[in-house]
């Protein structure tokens, strides 16, 4: 086997914009099959990405002996149980973030992956673009000293309705939907776990979901301080604060999209400022690359099922501190 055949289980935008030109660039992938309820819209997908075959339900794709992995980016809800069908089918798996409303629903992935010996994995994205290998060698060198404090915002400005970021019953909200970055970075960068954290929550009277998260988490050395927020103006910005410099992300999760992908590095020894450009990566492409190569056994996954539990413990923590309705 040297290429995977992929199918994808949804027609979401993530996928279509995302995952899907990601697959075809890379070098040991293809697309071969996608799933939709509404296939008017999925033949316009399968006509421009040349996938050529359109199942009209998920279970129908799942039960394809053509197809090695699928793809999830199913409203959040949705992502365990179809994660366990697709295991269920023989499929490897990479699902959409978050993989699952609670930790302990992770818990029963793990146990369906060992039992299958599938790959099953979580699409983080971030985990993969090379701006966090350089942000954890720097710190990891002791170029800016002791961590002390890292900063992030991340906001965007959602009022529809009917999209599912402001759908309670499908999962939305801010924590859920962008929270879960300023967490996985910190943990991915720092090699650490939060021991406690804290959490004011705004809630939107109509959507009843997260509009505005403002977090403490406490590490044991330093502090993680952020906020994320679905209806206010865009930004995402991240710094990492030591005692003898710091280290500034200007767009730490969409690179290349909000911003292009720049690292800041300012010391206090008067040595100056230094930035480093990341212009051609595509963290999507190393993803679905790194995810087909778990697959064939030739390298190893970088964001395991055992660290989408952690982190989702960790939103499971701040969602208890802002004493959720």
């Amino acid at each position: 086997m040297t290429r995977i055949r992929w199918g994808i289980l949804g027609n979401a935008k993530i996928a279509r914009d995302f995952v899907i030109p990601a697959i075809r660039l890379s070098r040991n992938g293809e697309v071969v099959a996608l799933a939709s309820r509404d296939r008017s819209k999925a033949a316009e997908v399968c006509n421009r990405f040349t996938i050529p075959v359109l199942h009209d339900d998920y279970a129908g794709l799942l039960a394809s002996p053509d197809i090695d992995a699928v793809y999830i980016p199913l409203p959040n809800t949705l992502h365990v149980e179809w994660t366990q069908r697709a295991i269920a089918a023989g499929k490897h798996v990479l699902c959409e973030k978050p993989l699952a409303m609670h930790a302990q629903e992770i818990d029963g992935l793990i146990e369906a992956r060992d039992r299958s010996a599938l790959t099953v994995g979580e699409a983080f994205m971030v985990a993969h673009h090379p701006q966090w290998e350089y942000a954890r060698r720097t710190i990891a060198e002791g170029r800016i000293g002791p961590l002390r404090m890292v900063e992030c915002a991340f906001a965007y400005r959602n009022l529809d309705a009917g999209n599912i970021r402001n759908r309670r019953d499908l999962g939305g909200g801010a924590l859920r939907d962008i929270g879960v970055y300023p967490v996985v970075t910190t943990r991915i960068v720092t090699g650490k776990e939060p021991i406690r954290a804290q959490a004011s929550i705004e809630w939107d009277a109509a959507f009843r979901t997260d509009k505005l998260a403002v977090c403490l988490v406490s590490f044991e050395d330093f502090h993680l301080s952020f906020y994320c927020a679905t209806q206010m103006a865009r930004l995402q910005q991240m710094t990492f604060h030591g005692d003898a410099g710091w280290l500034r992300l200007e767009a730490p999760f969409n690179a290349g999209v909000y911003d292009q992908a720049r690292v800041t590095l300012r010391l206090n020894d008067g040595s100056g400022t230094e930035d480093t450009i990341f212009p051609q990566a595509n963290q999507y492409q190393n993803m679905v690359e790194n995810f087909a190569d778990a697959v064939q056994g030739k390298a190893p996954l970088v964001f395991p099922l055992e660290s989408s539990r952690a982190n989702q413990r960790v939103i499971d923590m701040l969602f208890e501190a802002g004493k959720r309705p």
